[in-house]
């Protein structure tokens, strides 16, 4: 798996803002991530925000695993323990395998940040069809934590030792911005 003399490859990447109150205008989350990722040089082919219900999770999570040109799903909210937090019961069922890596090393991180209140977050990732799909807290904080300081390398063909470049599909379509 060494990737010593890879190159950055953009990537195709989704957003996905998982509340039952956020809009276009008050989404610093979702919006967030769109900035960070482009800054990094990936491409935006789409965000949207959905209500906490796990069929509607579903739906579009499954659209974008089934999309050629989407290699990556960043989504944001529904991790904690609410009555209405349903990510995680939504969205594993979809993965081909689990990424345990990912809760663990970011929940390590934000306990630097937050403390022990890291615990409350079910932070996650998984495998499907070839697209990665990374989800973290709904806070903006959270969504930089997760970004700045574990998802921008492992997205980074050219990071060592390894990275999740590698097991992405090609995009076989080149992408437009749609929101």
């Amino acid at each position: 798996m060494g990737h010593a003399n890879s190159p950055f490859q953009p990537l195709n990447i989704a957003v996905l803002t998982v509340s039952d109150t956020r809009t276009e205008e008050n989404d610093t989350s979702g919006q967030t991530l769109v900035e960070r990722l482009t800054n990094a040089g990936h491409n935006l082919v789409e965000k949207q925000i959905v209500i906490d219900d796990v069929y509607q999770l579903r739906a579009i999570v499954s659209k974008w695993i089934a999309m050629d040109e989407v290699q990556v799903v960043l989504a944001t909210g529904g991790t904690g323990f609410t009555a209405r937090d349903n990510t995680p019961e939504a969205l594993q069922p979809l993965f081909d395998k689990n990424v345990e890596g990912f809760g663990e090393v970011f929940r390590h991180v934000s306990l630097g940040e937050i403390g022990t209140s890291t615990m409350q977050s079910r932070a996650f990732a998984g495998m499907a069809n070839g697209t990665v799909i990374f989800c973290m807290p709904g806070s903006t904080n959270a969504c930089k934590t997760a970004w700045d300081k574990v998802i921008v390398e492992q997205l980074d063909a050219s990071h060592k030792p390894c990275n999740f470049v590698p097991h992405l599909r090609d995009a076989k379509v080149t992408c437009e911005t749609r929101s």
